[in-house]
């Protein structure tokens, strides 16, 4: 497999990680066998969420079978404040039986608002930096689908590690990832597969993997069947023939007419919907089949595509023309009928 160094944390990972959401519809037992396969294959990276529900729990108990040794551990937290980030990261320990999480990150700091408090007075940074004085947690990252969150992150020089979408079509992190290499921040690539929108996902991760300034990409896998799929780009990395490009560029052309980049844009929406987070759970009870977590999270939300009343202020503010209300009526008539 091939590794590369996680930034200034020094980690030596393997290009392909491991991505913990999926599996929160798996049996133990079927956990207890992709990781059995991780090792196997030479995947020494695995991330996880708190909000993942039972994701850490059963990472945890998996690792205390294969070996925890095994494996680099990252998990995040989706808290703000002090107190919070504290219970969090006791949590965690908790639920991955562990005594160290090798990375703890910030869960998607979805504004320079939350970024300001988590590192203003009472705010969650001040309390990594505890339990990483501690030896509770080693290293200190933040993820965000949002540009400006971690390049501002970036400039203040506290974090270890950035997580950021990046993948053929949601691109904008390139120049965001060579301002990270050169500060020798680490890079975390979520979404290379797009939630699994692409019909050439081989394809699809060896075009991330092209890039040299990014340190590990984690597709989110729930079977045998992907670890292996996913872990040849590593242990086999070759770039795109010019034919191989060019049927990934003609797959990302055909997605790109109405895929979601979330970058926020579109905000604010008058009828105060976050109308990326609508294109995200449906992705994942389309594509990732998380069905009931999917709608969970959708009935949940203070506003959702329901409450759309079609004003159209939203689509001029889209940087790639979506339409987004014929998007959100697509949502609507996917989760309205199951709340």
């Amino acid at each position: 497999m091939e590794t590369r160094i996680l930034g200034k944390t020094g980690l030596e990972v393997s290009l392909i990680g491991f991505g913990g959401i999926p599996i929160q519809r798996c049996k133990q037992w079927e956990v207890d066998e992709i990781v059995e396969n991780l090792i196997e294959e030479g995947v020494n990276f695995i991330d996880t969420a708190r909000s993942y529900t039972n994701s850490e729990k059963m990472l945890g108990e998996a690792l205390k079978n294969w070996g925890r040794e095994n494996f680099y551990l990252a998990t995040k937290t989706p808290k703000l404040s002090y107190d919070d980030v504290l219970a969090d990261v006791k949590t965690s320990l908790s639920e991955l039986q562990t005594d160290s999480i090798d990375l703890y990150q910030f869960h998607n700091a979805k504004t320079i608002a939350a970024y300001e408090t988590i590192m203003g007075p009472n705010g969650g940074y001040s309390a990594l930096v505890e339990c990483q004085e501690k030896g509770l947690i080693q290293h200190i990252g933040i993820t965000s689908h949002s540009y400006e969150v971690l390049d501002r992150a970036l400039d203040e020089d506290k974090f270890e590690t950035i997580q950021f979408p990046y993948n053929i079509v949601e691109n904008r992190g390139a120049s965001l990832f060579e301002k990270a290499k050169l500060k020798n921040i680490g890079v975390i690539i979520m979404k290379p597969l797009a939630g699994g929108a692409f019909m050439n996902p081989n394809y699809a991760l060896r075009w991330v993997a092209e890039n040299p300034n990014i340190s590990v990409l984690i597709p989110g896998m729930d079977s045998v069947k992907q670890v292996l799929e996913n872990a040849v780009v590593g242990n086999n990395f070759v770039p795109l023939s010019e034919k191989e490009r060019h049927t990934l560029e003609s797959d990302a052309n055909a997605l790109g007419k109405t895929f979601c980049r979330r970058c926020g844009y579109c905000a604010p929406c008058s009828q105060g919907i976050d109308i990326p987070m609508q294109f995200i759970v449906e992705g994942y009870y389309r594509r990732y089949d998380l069905e009931e977590w999917a709608l969970d999270r959708y009935r949940s939300f203070v506003a959702n595509a329901s409450a759309c009343i079609e004003c159209g202020e939203c689509e001029p503010r889209c940087p790639y023309n979506l339409p987004i209300r014929e998007m959100l009526k697509k949502t609507r008539e996917l989760f309205d009928p199951l709340v």
